[in-house]
């Protein structure tokens, strides 16, 4: 069945912000469910991979929303595990997009405390940095960093939070897959963060109600909606700021590779006309192939003569 189809089964993602407690707690839940199926289409990865990449995508789907106007976000989760790097880009529009060094690495499960099957994310992860990269546009860039904890990812981005925005924070993500055929069964997460001056009764009852709360992956499995999971950290009363949808979606264009073939130089665009008689671009992102014809590579070293 192509990709179209499979994810023409699923229903469409969401997000949800939330205010509670009197405005003094500001939370993020997402259905991520068809965002995190189609990158695993898109780049083939083994169940690991596809759960580590889904936690990324699900929490920098959720960072995106939390931008203004047309700020990206991206995402740099850089482990020494066998998985390598894994990127995503968001904008706050809810899009977003990632790919991973080593899709296709095996890894082996284990059970639990609670008797579930678990995938070995952090092994696969690795230890190392996590880095957040803010465009604002204009070349204008801020960013913080810090190191891995777990290479759980939620663990991780909960650690950045604390440590390089000074924003008291609990981050969940969760992503069940088939282990047969590698599909996702359910993805979604929770960002929950302290306003400012928040008070000690509510942090208390915050706290309380994160401790009893079920593990991401679990919700995710019962197939509870964003509403759902916001209602179990903030309870009934909480107001809704907005509703965006989600989806995996690649900026990227035949144009834009163009002009990354052309930065190669002409004596490369030559070989490539040479010896391979064309050339192919991929995105990393999306993993969409672009072929480029003898005709269109002469194009393009004219260019890149005109630049040398």
């Amino acid at each position: 069945m192509k990709r179209e189809e499979l994810l023409a089964q699923l229903k469409d993602d969401y997000l949800v912000r939330a205010l509670g407690f009197n405005g003094e707690v500001r939370a993020f839940a997402i259905r991520s469910t068809k965002t995190v199926y189609e990158a695993q289409l898109r780049h083939q990865t083994t169940p690991v991979v596809t759960a580590a990449l889904g936690r990324t995508l699900t929490i920098g789907a959720m960072m995106g929303t939390m931008q203004k106007g047309d700020t990206r976000v991206t995402l740099k989760v850089e482990g020494d595990g066998p998985i390598g790097k894994i990127i995503v880009d968001a904008d706050a529009k809810g899009q977003v997009r990632g790919y991973v060094s080593h899709p296709r690495v095996e890894m082996d499960t284990y059970v639990n405390g609670d008797g579930l099957t678990k995938l070995k994310v952090g092994d696969a992860v690795g230890r190392g940095n996590i880095s957040v990269i803010k465009d604002l546009g204009l070349r204008d860039f801020v960013g913080g960093q810090s190191p891995i904890q777990t290479g759980e990812i939620s663990e991780d981005f909960t650690y950045y939070f604390a440590v390089s925005e000074q924003s008291p924070s609990v981050v969940g993500a969760g992503v069940l897959v088939y282990p047969e055929d590698e599909s996702v069964i359910a993805a979604g997460g929770l960002i929950v963060q302290l306003m400012p001056g928040a008070s000690e009764e509510t942090i208390a009852a915050l706290e309380q109600r994160v401790a009893a709360l079920k593990p991401i992956s679990i919700l995710v499995g019962e197939e509870k909606t964003p509403e759902e999971m916001l209602s179990l950290v903030l309870g009934e009363s909480f107001e809704i700021l907005d509703t965006i949808p989600v989806a995996f979606n690649c900026t990227c264009e035949r144009e834009k590779l163009a002009t990354a073939i052309v930065a190669l130089g002409p004596d490369e665009i030559q070989a490539m006309i040479d010896e391979d008689g064309g050339a192919e671009a991929v995105c990393h992102f999306c993993s969409e192939h672009y072929q480029y014809d003898v005709e269109e590579l002469q194009s393009l070293r004219e260019k890149s003569l005109e630049r040398a």
